[in-house]
């Protein structure tokens, strides 16, 4: 492995820690929620409103600033150096911040139309606590624009344990909101707290800019800038094919609307949000290392494409394995993060089943998210684009077809479904453009981590069954899920090991590199 490839897995690492930290407070941020409100009213009503801001902000500034932004920022870095980068960020910004307060009042001023849109089937009481909440959370729609925009500085200077970081300040804020304020200010104040953490978010990177030498300057040359207008072209079909995700999440939540009087919008929240907790830990955390580094490989196509693929390699030998076990205890762990307070065994249920469904989907999301990478590292947004409207039609099509039949599972397994073949229409044309003989080997490899991945499942379901009592303490269950946890760990290592799997040995001889070195 050489000095720079083992220098982006140290920075993966080190994402991956710091970013596990904010999963974990992210994940006792949902656990007070369940345990406070359940899949209730206030519950469905707070996700949904909570939700709206978001599909905003991942439509349209999401794209700017990971998949235009970046690229045009070391393009100015690159040949004319800071100072024309930091001019160019400062115009951005400028422009971002313009957009996103006007975006912010036309969402508060048409609050309850919006609110209509997401979740048609919520009875008047839950419509109108949704509206009132929303003209609270919109305002959120401003502090992502300006903090990802800090985001994409820093890590154009291969800086990410600030960003990494932002999601711990955010959680934590939350966090202490259920602690000492909930009983007194119930789900308005938890509304301002959530506005309180995204501004923290955007606060919280200042210092590092200001070490870095940026200092932002409020602008209006980005009419005459040719970067500016560089990132508007490039941002348009960037921007349309990652409406992809929040489209399809507004089409699962609108079909949930009418599960359970409105409940099966929490559910399927509590599910994706776990979910992606799980895999956001490994993929976000890859993507955010190595997407600075594609932007500035793009002459060199083939270790663009060399990069990719060893990525989604790596990314597999992790994912498939995880994508087995949290099929095989969705049940067990839903019901050791989830059920307690207002959340009901019956809750732990529906919820699980959406989990075990959603996990179907890891992998798929894991080639989205690097392969869209490589296609906006050379400014296409085109392809993303095509893929990611085909993943949307077969969404609708899949959610109309098993809503009735599974419910909120039926709804995540349509998700699943539609993300891996998003994957797949992002790979197929990625292996035309760059031929290299080490895909059939990946594809060797595929199959190998499947069969161990199920040697671990038959090793697991056992152990799961054995010392799994859903009525014992909570110490016990823990017990179990992390004995079970742990044997499928060591089981899926060594068979992989026997397996002689490529992306196992390469990451053994990396670690022992590493403890060499530090020895």
């Amino acid at each position: 492995m050489s000095e720079n490839n083992e220098k982006a897995v140290r920075a993966a690492t080190m994402m991956m820690i710091i970013t596990l930290v904010g999963k974990i407070l992210g994940l006792i941020r949902d656990t007070m929620l369940a345990a406070n409100y359940g899949i209730s009213m206030e519950a469905n009503a707070f996700q949904t409103a909570s939700r709206i801001p978001r599909v905003f902000f991942d439509a349209i500034f999401a794209s700017a600033i990971s998949a235009s932004f970046i690229p045009i920022f070391n393009e100015n870095l690159e040949k004319k150096g800071k100072k024309s980068a930091f001019e160019f960020s400062n115009k951005f910004i400028t422009l971002i911040a313009i957009v996103t307060v006007i975006l912010t009042l036309v969402g508060i001023v048409f609050s309850s139309e919006l609110s209509a849109l997401f979740a048609p089937k919520y009875d008047t009481e839950t419509m109108l606590l949704t509206s009132k909440l929303l003209k609270i959370m919109f305002p959120t729609v401003v502090f992502t624009g300006i903090a990802y925009s800090f985001v994409g500085i820093l890590q154009s200077f291969d800086e990410f344990t600030i960003p990494a970081a932002l999601s711990i300040v955010s959680n934590g804020i939350i966090i202490l909101y259920y602690i000492f304020f909930n009983d007194s200010f119930g789900i308005y104040g938890l509304s301002f707290a959530l506005l309180l953490g995204w501004a923290m978010q955007a606060i919280m990177q200042i210092p590092s800019l200001i070490k870095k030498g940026y200092r932002y300057k409020f602008s209006l040359g980005f009419r005459k800038d040719d970067s500016i207008k560089k990132v508007l072209v490039l941002m348009l079909p960037v921007m349309i094919s990652t409406w992809v995700q929040p489209i399809n999440l507004m089409i699962n939540s609108r079909f949930a609307s009418g599960l359970y009087n409105g409940a099966g919008v929490s559910v399927l929240d509590y599910a994706n949000n776990l979910y992606t907790i799980i895999v956001g830990v490994f993929v976000l955390s890859v993507a955010n290392v190595i997407f600075p580094r594609l932007s500035r490989m793009t002459a060199n196509k083939d270790s663009v494409f060399q990069t990719v693929i060893m990525t989604l390699r790596i990314l597999s030998f992790i994912i498939i394995p995880m994508t087995a076990g949290t099929m095989v205890l969705s049940n067990q762990i839903i019901t050791l993060i989830y059920q307690r307070g207002d959340f009901t065994a019956e809750s732990t249920l529906l919820t699980s089943g959406a989990l075990m469904f959603f996990a179907i989907g890891m992998l798929g999301y894991g080639f989205q998210i690097i392969i869209s990478r490589a296609f906006y590292a050379e400014q296409n947004g085109k392809t993303p684009f095509i893929a990611g409207l085909i993943s949307i039609v077969i969404n609708i099509i899949l959610c109309a077809l098993l809503v009735d039949k599974m419910s909120v599972s039926g709804l995540a397994l349509a998700s699943s479904i539609s993300s891996t073949i998003y994957g797949l229409t992002l790979y197929i044309p990625l292996r035309r453009k760059y031929k290299n003989e080490d895909v059939n080997g990946f594809a060797l490899s595929i199959l190998k981590m499947i069969f161990c991945a199920a040697v671990m499942v038959c090793a697991v379901i056992p152990v799961r069954n054995l010392l799994w009592d859903a009525n014992g303490s909570m110490l016990m269950k823990i017990i179990s899920v992390g004995a079970s946890v742990m044997v499928g760990i060591i089981v899926y290592i060594l068979t992989c090991k026997l397996t002689k799997l490529y992306e196992a040995e390469t990451a053994f001889n990396f670690v022992k590199k590493v403890l060499k070195k530090k020895s």
